[in-house]
């Protein structure tokens, strides 16, 4: 029997400063559990933020649905002034992004610090 969608994929919201939100998702992202990124995507990506990154390093699987949802929280950032960076190095997210000729349109650095420390 599948798991429930809340299981799948779950997104922990992090301040590190008054202009930086980091979304730590983790889990699966497909059709049953892409809103739980795609939720806080439209939230926490709010206009005076520095920078949002989305801290995939704990994706395990990323579908279409979950590419959908980077998709429009990349444009959700970038008519707000906010630059989006996606945190990521493990194959399951890395390979679709490249798949699909993403990686042309995402800034993806391999982790968090490395996103935080860029200007």
């Amino acid at each position: 029997m599948p798991e429930p969608a809340a299981t799948l994929a779950s997104v922990r919201v992090e301040r590190p400063a008054e202009d930086v939100v980091v979304l730590h998702v983790s889990g699966e992202l497909d059709t049953t559990s892409a809103d739980e990124l795609a939720k806080p995507l439209r939230t926490e990506v709010v206009a005076g933020l520095r920078i949002a990154v989305v801290d995939l390093g704990g994706v395990r699987f990323l579908g279409s649905a979950g590419l959908e949802a980077l998709v429009a929280g990349s444009k959700r950032a970038k008519d707000l002034g906010v630059r989006l960076v996606l945190a990521a190095s493990n194959r399951a997210v890395v390979r679709p992004i490249q798949a699909t000729g993403l990686d042309a349109v995402f800034e993806i650095v391999p982790t968090v610090e490395d996103a935080l420390s860029r200007p």
